[in-house]
C-alpha cells in the first residue's frame, strides 16, 4: 500500500495514497463540516461531488480554497482547516444556501435530525444577510415518500444513492441555474417513475427535502376509536435499532421494552412479524424444495433459481426492470402481508369480529412497506390486510409524543398466538438471514435428518454479493445473496441471460438488509452502526429456545387448525401472490 505524508493544522500524518483531505482529517481527529459528501465505510458507497463548498480548506500554494471531500492528499501537502479565510467562506456558503431555504423548521419532519439545521447552529448563523427570490416547487406525495423540493440543497446524495448504488434511476439533476433541482425525469410524480420506494434517498437526504409519508395520525385515530380492535406487528430489525432513538448504543436489543411501550400506547394485541417470517419459511422453503424436486426429476419448465420475495422494494425493482423474470421469484407474500392476511382471517374469526373492525398496524424498518400494504392484491373488498405501516422512526416519535419513559420500561412479552417466533424468524432482519432461515427448514424437510449445525456462517456478512454451496446430504444447493439493488441487478442479469448457476437467491433492497432500511434511525454513513444492528439480530437468534421455523408450535397449530399444509389451496389463497409487468406503465400524464 503506497502512502503519503502531509501536514494538516500543524499535524503531520501518513495516509493511503488517494485519500481525500476530508477522510484524512477524520483520521487525524479533525472534523471538517460537510453537506454534499456521504459515505458508508466498507460498503463501497461514497458521494463526493464537491458541490456545496461547505468543506473548503486552505492548501498551501493554491490560490483558491479547495473542497476537502474532492481533493486528494499529495505528499508534502500543507492544509489549514481553521483559518479565518476558511471559516468566512464556509459561513458565506451556508448563508447563501439558507437564503433559498424555507424557514419552517418548527413543522419540518427532519427538524432535530437535519444536517443543515445542525450546521447552522454549529456555525452560529442567526440571520441571513442575503435577500432574493426563493425557489418554489410543488410538493410530490407518493404512497411512501414525500418530495418537498423547496428544501433541496442540490447535495445530490439521493441521486448518488438512487443511480450509483441502487441503479434505479428515478432521481437525477434536471434544469439549470436557479431552477436546477433533483427530481424524476420530466419532473413527473415519483409514483409514476421507476422508484421502488426503498427509501435510501430519504436515509441520506441531509434536509427535509425527502421524508416518509407519516401514518402516525391514522394510527392515533384508530387507537382512539372504541369500535376498532387495533393490533400491531413488529419487524425483526426494529428491535435492533429502536433504542438508538432513546440514546442507547447501536445494537442494543429492546424487544421487551418495545412490547411494553406498544401496550402502553393502547394496542389491544402486540404481535411479532417474526411469527409471519416463520410462516414465510414454511411456504417459501416448501416451494424451493418442490421446484428443485421437479427440476431434478426432469421437468425443465421449472424456473430456477428461486428468488426470495420478502422485500417489496426489490419486488417493485424487478417488476420495473426485469418483468420477463416475474415467474422466477417465490410467490410467497412478505411476512408483513402474510401476517395481515392471517390476522384478518384466522385471528379475526377467533375474536368473532368482522375484518373491517380489525385494524392491523405494522412497525417496519422499510418505507416500501407503506406502498406494499396499499397494493390492490392485498385487499379484500377494498379492505387492506395491513391498514397502516409506520417506520421505526415514526414509532419512536409516537412513544415520545405519549411521554413514555422508554428506557425505564420493564420487558414485556408478545401476545399469542401470532407473537411466538423462532430464531429463524429473527434473522430475516439482516442480509443473508432469509436464506439461512430457509436452509434450516429445507434441509430437515428434505433429508428427514436433524441439522448438524444451526448457524451457517458462510451465508453471513456484509459483502454486497456473496455465494455459498450448502450440502443437503448429497444435494449441493448453490446459493447467491445480494443486498443493495445495484448488486441485485448483477445477479438478475445473469439469471435473465441463462448464466446463473444458483438454485436460490436472496435479495434485499437496502444496504445491510432491513437493518439498514429507509425507515430506520439515521446512521449518517456510519457502517459500524449497521454491524452492531446485525450482531444484535444474531444475538437474539442465538438466545431463542427454538431456532427453526418448522418447530414453532403455533405455526404447527395454524396449519392443523386452518391452513392444512404448506402450498395447500388455502395457503395459496391467503399467503401467496403474483407479480406484474411495470416496465410499460404510463409515466407521463
Amino acid at each position: 500500500m503506497e502512502t503519503v505524508k502531509f501536514t494538516i493544522d500543524k499535524k503531520t500524518i501518513e495516509v493511503e495514497k488517494g485519500t481525500t483531505v476530508l477522510n484524512a482529517a477524520k483520521k487525524a481527529g479533525i472534523d471538517i463540516p460537510s453537506l454534499c459528501y456521504f459515505s458508508l465505510d466498507g460498503m463501497k458507497i461514497e458521494n463526493k461531488p464537491g458541490g456545496c463548498r461547505v468543506c473548503v480548506v486552505e492548501v498551501e500554494g493554491r490560490r483558491n480554497l479547495a473542497p476537502a471531500c474532492a481533493t486528494e492528499v499529495t505528499d508534502g501537502m500543507v492544509v489549514r482547516t481553521n483559518s479565518m479565510r476558511v471559516l468566512n467562506a464556509r459561513r458565506t456558503v451556508l448563508e447563501l444556501i439558507l437564503s433559498d431555504h424555507p424557514f419552517d423548521c418548527l413543522v419540518c419532519a427532519k427538524s432535530g435530525n437535519c444536517e443543515l439545521q445542525s450546521l447552522a447552529h454549529r456555525m452560529g448563523v442567526r440571520e441571513i444577510p442575503y435577500q432574493g427570490a426563493q425557489s418554489t416547487y410543488r410538493k410530490d406525495t407518493s404512497p411512501s415518500i414525500i418530495r418537498d423540493v423547496d428544501k433541496c440543497i442540490m447535495c445530490r446524495r439521493c441521486e448518488m444513492m438512487c443511480n450509483d448504488v441502487q441503479t434505479v434511476g428515478a432521481l437525477s439533476a434536471i434544469n439549470r441555474g436557479f431552477m436546477a433541482v433533483v427530481a424524476p425525469a420530466f419532473e413527473m410524480n415519483l409514483e409514476k417513475s421507476p422508484c421502488t420506494y426503498c427509501g435510501q434517498c430519504v436515509a441520506v437526504c441531509p434536509t427535509g427535502a425527502l421524508t416518509e409519508v407519516d401514518h402516525t395520525r391514522d394510527v392515533i385515530s384508530a387507537l382512539a376509536d372504541p369500535t376498532k380492535t387495533v393490533i400491531v406487528q413488529t419487524a425483526p430489525a426494529v428491535r435492533a435499532a429502536l433504542g438508538e432513538e432513546f440514546g442507547l448504543e447501536p445494537g442494543t436489543l429492546v424487544t421487551g421494552k418495545m412490547v411494553t411501550a406498544l401496550r402502553e400506547l393502547g394496542f389491544d394485541y402486540v404481535f411479532d412479524t417474526d411469527f409471519a417470517a416463520d410462516l414465510t419459511i414454511m411456504e417459501e422453503g416448501t416451494e424451493l424444495l418442490d421446484r428443485l424436486s421437479r427440476y431434478l426429476n426432469g421437468d425443465k419448465s421449472i424456473k430456477l433459481p428461486i428468488l426470495t420475495s420478502c422485500c417489496p422494494a426489490w419486488v417493485n425493482f424487478f417488476e420495473h426492470n426485469f418483468p420477463e423474470l416475474k415467474d422466477v421469484p417465490s410467490t410467497a407474500r412478505s411476512p408483513q402481508q402474510m401476517f395481515g392476511s392471517i390476522a384478518k382471517s384466522y385471528f379475526a374469526k377467533k375474536l368473532g369480529i368482522d375484518r373491517k373492525d380489525l385494524v392491523v398496524v405494522s412497525i417496519m424498518p422499510c418505507l416500501a412497506k407503506k406502498y406494499e400494504c396499499q397494493r390492490d392484491e392485498f385487499k379484500v373488498d377494498g379492505n387492506p390486510d395491513v391498514d397502516f405501516s409506520i417506520s421505526t422512526r415514526e414509532l419512536a416519535n409516537l412513544i415520545k409524543l405519549a411521554n413514555i419513559d422508554f428506557n425505564s420500561l420493564p420487558d414485556g412479552d408478545f401476545d399469542h398466538p401470532l407473537g411466538e417466533s423462532t430464531g429463524a424468524g429473527v434473522i430475516f432482519g439482516t442480509t443473508g438471514g432469509v436464506i439461512e432461515a430457509a436452509v434450516r427448514t429445507a434441509y430437515e424437510l428434505h433429508t428427514k435428518k436433524p441439522l448438524p449445525k444451526i448457524t451457517f456462517e458462510e451465508l453471513r456478512g456484509l459483502e454486497g454479493l456473496r455465494s455459498a454451496t450448502i450440502d443437503f446430504d448429497g444435494l449441493k444447493l448453490n446459493i447467491g445473496i445480494a443486498h443493495g439493488l445495484g448488486n441485485a441487478r448483477k445477479l438478475l442479469e445473469d439469471v435473465r441471460d441463462g448464466k446463473s448457476q444458483f438454485h436460490a437467491i436472496e435479495i434485499m433492497a437496502c444496504p445491510g438488509g432491513c437493518i439498514g432500511g429507509g425507515g430506520q434511525p439515521l446512521h449518517h454513513g456510519d457502517a459500524s452502526i449497521l454491524r452492531a444492528r446485525q450482531k444484535a439480530i444474531y444475538q437474539e437468534d442465538a438466545n431463542k429456545p427454538i431456532r427453526k421455523s418448522h418447530e414453532n408450535p403455533y405455526i404447527i397449530k395454524l396449519y392443523e387448525e386452518f391452513l392444512g399444509k404448506p402450498l395447500s389451496e388455502k395457503s395459496h389463497h391467503l399467503l401467496h401472490t403474483h407479480y406484474f409487468d411495470k416496465s410499460t406503465q404510463i409515466i407521463v400524464e
